[in-house]
């Protein structure tokens, strides 16, 4: 049974449309291709998502060229692209970088940036330092407690104001930023004001119609997950535009985006174990062993359906953080949905025996997903203390309160 079965008429609208058109578009031969282009995506299928279906403008507002939908319908287009592992900028673009714009950008910023997001023509990557993003996001602490962009010492990325005082110049490093090899706008977070005046700022670097960028160097870097393209941003006094007018909430501004990233990467975590454990079905319902399907015996049965439980869970959890909109909510519903994808991505290799593990099965690429995505965003068992941390049941020290 697929709680999506239940979902109301308009989504399961929206569902059935993404769903015939990454069956048609985003295949595991159609995947294998789009990783291995420039911009590690299908730059046509991308166009089809955003400027047809609207996919990077669903959460944002119609005055800015948006749907004006909420969290619901964006999670459900993640979860979606999920299932297929589609390598799509959704996420470092309509997930991370757009609701920094709205909530941060000035009236200029937000009425020149949105609309191109939304239609598709500007993708958009968070630079921050190091493998700081669930920090920063305040998924795994707080990132108010913290000096992750750099703390005015070596290392992170630093802003000083430009010459004349007209804008700003960076110079450092920020890895494993998501799409940043490709994305035509930067949104970095640097550290600035040295000590008497420390602060982290975002300000954006503009490369879309670019051929280079003064001092801009950008680098994608070799992955375990091919359908997730990071890359390495060096910054060597490289000019930007500070992102809204200070005095600003940057940390705050990131917390918020964290809510919602992390409810995105939970639904879309929940997509991949449901297409990991439906490919497993198949693929059991058509593997003999004895004279019989695997799927017929009862152990099979059994660990099929105890994953079925766990997906279904997991789904039912990032449904309530959609509906609460609480940090709470958000961090242990995407621990629960990195669990699943785990254990149905295990499975899905355990089950196909041998040919699971080849690099010509589609197996290994839902185990990779997987594996990444808790290196990225987690590990679980950190999303889980920092929501009993929010929640009261943590001291800071992680002691019992």
């Amino acid at each position: 049974m697929d709680s999506a079965a239940t979902d109301p008429e308009e989504h399961r609208e929206i569902r059935r449309t993404l769903r015939e058109l990454l069956a048609k578009r985003a295949g595991p031969a159609d995947t294998r291709a789009a990783v291995a282009t420039p911009e590690g995506y299908d730059t046509g299928l991308w166009a089809t998502l955003a400027g047809t279906l609207g996919l990077p403008g669903l959460a944002l507002p119609t005055a800015y060229g948006g749907a004006g939908c909420g969290p619901a319908e964006l999670a459900l287009a993640c979860e979606e692209t999920g299932r297929v592992l589609t390598p799509t900028p959704l996420l470092a673009t309509g997930v991370l970088a757009a609701p920094l714009i709205a909530a941060l950008g000035t009236e200029r910023q937000r009425s020149a940036l949105l609309p191109r997001i939304a239609d598709g023509s500007l993708t958009c990557a968070l630079a921050l330092p190091g493998g700081s993003l669930p920090l920063a996001l305040g998924l795994t602490g707080d990132n108010t407690a913290t000096p992750w962009a750099g703390g005015g010492r070596a290392g992170g990325v630093q802003a000083v104001p430009a010459p004349g005082g007209e804008g700003w110049t960076l110079y450092g490093e920020a890895g494993h930023v998501l799409d940043g090899h490709s994305a035509g706008l930067l949104l970095v977070a640097a550290h600035a004001g040295g000590f008497p005046r420390s602060r982290t700022l975002l300000l954006l670097v503009r490369a879309d119609g670019a051929e280079s960028v003064p001092g801009l160097v950008r680098r994608r870097e070799p992955t375990l997950d091919l359908t997730r393209p990071q890359a390495t941003v060096q910054l060597r006094d490289v000019g930007a535009e500070l992102l809204g007018e200070e005095p600003l909430d940057v940390p705050g501004a990131l917390a918020a985006t964290g809510r919602t990233a992390a409810v995105m990467l939970a639904a879309e975590a929940v997509g991949a174990a449901r297409g990991a454990l439906d490919r497993t079905v198949e693929h059991t319902a058509t593997r003999e062993q004895f004279g019989r399907p695997i799927g017929s015996f009862q152990a099979v049965k059994h660990r099929l359906a105890d994953l079925l439980v766990q997906i279904e869970s997991a789904r039912s959890l990032t449904r309530c953080a959609v509906a609460d909109g609480d940090a709470v909510s958000a961090g242990l519903a995407l621990a629960q949905a990195l669990d699943a994808q785990r254990a149905a991505a295990a499975e899905t290799v355990q089950l196909h025996g041998g040919i699971g593990i080849t690099w010509e099965h589609d197996a290994q690429l839902y185990l990779k997903r997987a594996t990444a995505d808790e290196l990225l965003f987690g590990p679980a068992v950190r999303l889980r203390a920092r929501a009993a941390e929010r929640d009261g049941l943590l001291g800071a020290d992680g002691a019992v309160a």
